[in-house]
């Protein structure tokens, strides 16, 4: 596992991040992976050296924060050899302040995913949305409060347009509050957009770049030919992934993984890390061979010409995961 700095902080995350959404209950999506059969993929990324845990408190609300705790408790390792992250925005109930970005509900939805975590901290703590009713202010400055208290190390934010996220960091550092450290955007071969405006932003603002879906959905993968239960009943994929274009690249990463006789995850994910913004593709697994795909893509270096060969078929997208 190699390891790297999280944007411009100290801290060290290994260059992959275990996504958990796919861990959960099957109340809030069929092809969620309940704790019996999820727990083993948390345990064994801890054994190939992934450090980093990213989850969200609207994960199967809240039961994908408790399964991870439990696990990462279950392994036994020193709290301080961990680094995980959580999310805030999403409804968490009925009631209108079980939701968005307003002090109010950040102070009771880091109370409550450190509860379900069991843990005293997080060590990065993440916007999921823009929230376009509570004044900018209100939130850094309650962000703040929490890394001040002791309840976060870091904050991030999630997908957003880039002069919304450029409003946000010049707030804080026209008020002095805390500074965002990550963005966690949708990036991959087949949704490109965030090279726009966003990665270069943060790569001038030194902040490290999570992408989600880094194989869209399983989609780079071959998992709409394989017919998985996911790629079948996500209906968010459905919605995202519907240009023709988005099978011209498909068929691109696969024509690379042949000649190098190896799955196309393993190719789609060593683009991602070629990109000198990335710091660590959220990865998700449900299969045993997803975790292994994912490790051993760190050691393929991809040439200029296979770069050129999966870039070249990209059309450009509407906005896509902001919402």
């Amino acid at each position: 596992m190699e390891y790297v700095n999280l944007g411009t902080t100290g801290l060290k995350v290994s260059r992959l991040c275990l996504g958990t959404m796919t861990y959960g209950s099957k109340k809030w999506r069929e092809w969620v992976l309940e704790e019996d059969a999820g727990r083993p993929f948390i345990l064994r990324a801890l054994e190939l050296g992934i450090n980093f845990f990213d989850t969200a408190d609207m994960y199967s609300v809240g039961v994908s924060e408790q399964i991870l705790g439990r696990a990462l408790k279950e392994s036994g390792q020193p709290r301080e050899t961990l680094v995980i992250a959580t999310k805030v925005f999403f409804p968490m109930g009925n009631d209108p302040n079980q939701r968005s970005l307003s002090r109010k509900h950040i102070m009771h939805a880091i109370d409550a995913s450190l509860s379900r975590l069991q843990t005293d901290y997080v060590d990065l703590y993440q916007i999921h949305r823009f929230d376009h009713a509570t004044p900018i202010e209100e939130t850094m400055d309650a962000l703040t409060d929490v890394v001040k208290s002791g309840k976060a190390r870091y904050i991030g934010a999630s997908s957003m347009f880039a002069w919304q996220f450029a409003r946000m960091i010049y707030a804080a550092e026209r008020h002095g509050f805390e500074r965002f450290v990550t963005m966690q955007n949708h990036y991959n071969l087949m949704y490109r957009e965030e090279e726009r405006e966003m990665i270069p932003f943060c790569r001038a603002e030194g902040i490290g770049v999570l992408p989600w879906s880094p194989l869209a959905r399983g989609l780079l993968a071959g998992s709409r030919k394989a017919g998985t239960q996911r790629s079948q009943q996500d209906d968010y994929a459905h919605q995202m992934y519907t240009v023709d274009a988005d099978n011209r690249v498909v068929e691109a990463v696969a024509q690379v993984a042949v000649k190098r006789g190896i799955p196309p995850a393993q190719v789609a994910l060593a683009w991602l890390l070629h990109k000198p913004a990335v710091t660590a593709p959220i990865i998700g697994a449900s299969k045993p061979h997803h975790l292994e795909d994912a490790v051993a893509a760190l050691g393929v270096k991809l040439t200029e010409e296979e770069i050129t060969a999966l870039e070249s078929v990209y059309v450009p997208h509407p906005v896509l995961g902001h919402h």
